[in-house]
């Protein structure tokens, strides 16, 4: 199975994108897409549209997994984020992929085994999962990794109750 990975934002987003195949991961793609600042914001988002929609295109995953939405105070910068998480699930909507989505707190679990875990902890677990050298730079890109990580080890789950 073929999963993007993706740790949405305007200014950046994150992505990875992994197969797991016989309970082993293989390492595609790992990156972030960057908007230049200080373009309107619906160029912003259309920039990052495109660069989604090529990614969509070229690895041609079977599901995208996305990271939920998480802000404590301030609301103008969760907006924000929400913009780019809508513009990644309509990519998504638009290649007719499959869109899981995870709590920080279940990608936590489902990487480290502990829902309170640390970035740090994370990032080290997901170069170890993956036999990376170093951990992937920036910090969304390999944040993407780990929802894409999560997916697939919460995916069996999902095949197993099929209610159509």
């Amino acid at each position: 199975m073929r999963i993007i990975g993706i740790d949405p934002g305007f200014a950046i987003t994150g992505y990875g994108v992994i197969d797991y195949i016989g309970n082993k991961f293989s390492i595609i793609d790992v990156g972030a897409i960057n908007t230049e600042a200080g373009l309107e914001l619906s160029d912003r988002l259309l920039a990052l549209s495109n660069s989604l929609d090529e990614l969509i295109a070229k690895y041609k995953p079977d599901a995208m997994a996305v990271e939920e939405l998480f802000f404590n105070t301030n609301v103008k910068t969760a907006i924000k984020v929400g913009h780019g998480r809508g513009v990644a699930l309509l990519a998504a909507a638009r290649a007719n992929l499959k869109v899981y989505e995870y709590t920080p707190l279940q990608v936590k679990q489902a990487v480290v085994g502990y829902g309170r875990a640390k970035k740090e902890q994370v990032q080290q677990m997901v170069k170890v999962l993956l036999n990376l050298e170093k951990t992937p730079k920036p910090d969304d890109a390999a944040d993407a990794l780990a929802v894409a990580i999560c997916h697939a080890h919460c995916s069996g789950s999902f095949r197993a109750i099929d209610f159509r």
